[in-house]
């Protein structure tokens, strides 16, 4: 068989082939983004409240069928280390990060950031956690939540009466833990709330910290629902601080959510809220960040679990 092929018939065989790329029913599908770039989706699992509490072992799975298999601890829910790497292996997902607090003084028997690095990382080493994260400032000494107060109430007023000065220290602290962890193969991270952007002095709490932190030792975890919620562009802010963002919480909120720096928020599911994703994801990539936790406060309207899988679906199919 004979083929003639001239000049005018290549250029029209490649015109029709230019028409059919641009037609939309011939365009290639264009794959979602996490699976572009190879990361998998996770859950902090304080969403799921009391649930991960009283049975961790049947929400870690519920959750892996969804679909998450990185998770991120809130705590040690007061069980051991090895109990807990045990749930994990027999639902089949890992553990990549725990929230830790950082008292001035431990209480006996307890796991925080002022343990021992030698402890801490016997912990995180059972639990296959290379990475510690602070979730909120430092509190007075004598912190405590007044007679017919609110926690949240409490927490506002005890981090506004540490001042900028309180926020410098902090950022000597970790500065601190997190050289003395790094030998042990432990990173040290700070997670934000909205408490951090209130303007004080002609700056904020958050950039009196971020001056402190020292980038090669101590990274963040931005939590974009909270850096919304205090007023910022959750994309710019991941473009300003790009390679000192290791973690952030995907978290979303409804426009009816005002500006405010007193733990407030109209909490919704990851894509059913406010948050410009089109434009947060790309940034995160091209930031570099490592792990992507879901999160959402309360109140929810719908089962958690069912808020975790809209979140998820929301997610996995997202493509830019």
């Amino acid at each position: 068989m004979t083929i003639n092929l001239n000049r005018r018939g290549l250029l029209a065989a490649l015109g029709a082939a230019g028409v059919a790329a641009a037609t939309p029913g011939f365009a290639k599908p264009r794959m979602p983004l996490f699976k572009r770039i190879g990361k998998p989706l996770g859950v902090q699992l304080y969403a799921l409240g009391e649930a991960a509490q009283k049975d961790l072992l049947g929400t870690l799975k519920r959750l892996a069928t969804i679909g998450y298999t990185d998770f991120e601890l809130p705590s040690l829910y007061g069980r051991s280390p090895k109990d807990l790497r045990a749930d994990a292996d027999a639902a089949g997902v890992k553990f990549g990060s725990m929230h830790m607090s950082l008292p001035q003084r431990v209480p006996a028997g307890s796991l925080t950031l002022m343990s021992s690095t030698q402890e801490i990382a016997d912990a995180l080493g059972t639990l296959g956690i290379k990475n510690a994260i602070l979730p909120i400032p430092l509190l007075p000494d004598d912190f405590s939540v007044p007679a017919g107060g609110n926690m949240r109430d409490a927490l506002v007023a005890g981090v506004d009466a540490g001042g900028l000065d309180m926020w410098k220290r902090m950022g000597n602290l970790l500065n601190e833990r997190a050289a003395a962890l790094k030998p042990h193969g432990i990173s040290l991270g700070y997670h934000n709330h909205n408490m951090e952007f209130r303007p004080q002095g002609g700056t904020t709490g958050w950039n009196v910290l971020l001056n402190e932190l020292d980038p090669k030792l101590v990274f963040i975890e931005l939590d974009l629902g909270w850096a919304a919620a205090g007023g910022l562009d959750p994309a710019a802010e991941i473009r300003r601080l790009k390679g000192r963002i290791k973690m952030v919480h995907l978290k979303d909120i409804k426009a009816t959510t005002k500006t405010n720096f007193a733990l407030n928020q109209d909490p919704v599911e990851v894509g059913l809220g406010m948050l410009d994703w089109h434009k947060i994801l790309p940034a995160c990539v091209a930031s570099g960040v490592e792990h992507f936790y879901v999160e959402q406060e309360a109140p929810f309207t719908r089962d958690r679990f069912e808020s975790m899988k809209i979140s998820h679906d929301y997610l996995a199919k997202f493509v830019a």
